[in-house]
């Protein structure tokens, strides 16, 4: 286009095609200083993100603050594998932004080469300001296999006898055939009766060994019986190849990331 303006003026000398030319130059040359007052103000730490499991996809968090008091304009940010474009950041400002991140593997990880872009105004210039901060997190192992209830079936001796009635659920093939919903299963809905049990020990107690076939499958279970009693608050204990893992001495934090860096 540039090239077309200069041979109008050249063949022709026209004087719309010269003030053009003014207006195209002005902007270029004026878009550098506004883009630098528009994205040299802004400041990026990382944030404390939520649990990340391999294979699953997470959430890493960064906070973006401008200390100008003027607003900046058509920022984007970018990740190593997402990017997210926020449309303006208002002055002496805070706020939080979440890239979306799919971990392959369990064990510690870093998450860097972020970088924030500008493209103000009229994407004339763009401009780049790089996060030379690194985040430092722990992917957990992937949550996968048996489920804490057909486990507790599969103990049932050891942890206790049904109790009460505890409403139904969907069947997955792990729960003992009497405890067919016959009612549901006449509706076309393949239900089971769940009970409370009456626990005879005060924690459950999960083997390494017996948790699955390679280490990797045993990682998994355990995570998932692990997250399983959280959420029900049940205490529980883990036997591990050289160590002893127990709720009465260590958070679930610190048993998730003894699984992760096994």
């Amino acid at each position: 286009m540039l090239f077309g303006l200069f041979m109008e003026a050249y063949m022709h000398d026209f004087n719309l095609v010269y003030i053009t030319l003014f207006f195209v130059f002005s902007l270029a040359f004026s878009a550098g200083p506004l883009g630098v007052l528009n994205l040299g103000h802004l400041k990026s730490t990382f944030v404390s993100s939520s649990r990340l499991f391999a294979h699953e996809e997470g959430l890493i968090t960064l906070s973006i603050k401008n200390v100008s008091p003027t607003t900046s304009w058509s920022i984007t940010l970018y990740g190593e594998e997402d990017s997210i474009h926020l449309p303006s950041l208002k002055g002496e400002s805070n706020t939080l932004t979440h890239l979306r991140y799919l971990p392959k593997k369990r064990g510690s990880f870093s998450y860097q080469n972020c970088y924030l872009e500008s493209r103000y105004p009229l994407s004339t210039a763009r401009l780049t300001l790089a996060i030379k901060e690194v985040y430092e997190g722990i992917i957990y192992p992937e949550p996968r296999g048996k489920t804490l209830e057909a486990f507790l079936n599969e103990e049932e001796t050891h942890y206790g006898e049904e109790k009460e009635f505890d409403g139904l659920s969907a069947y997955d093939g792990s729960q003992k055939l009497t405890h067919i919903h016959w009612p549901s299963v006449a509706k076309g809905e393949l239900s089971v009766k769940t009970f409370i049990k009456e626990t005879q020990t005060p924690n459950l107690v999960f083997d390494f060994y017996k948790a699955g076939k390679q280490n990797e499958a045993r990682l998994s279970q355990l995570c998932l019986w692990v997250l399983a009693c959280e959420k029900k608050h049940l205490p529980f204990a883990i036997k591990m190849p050289k160590s002893y893992l127990s709720t009465q001495k260590e958070s679930i934090d610190e048993i998730l990331t003894i699984l992760a860096t096994y």
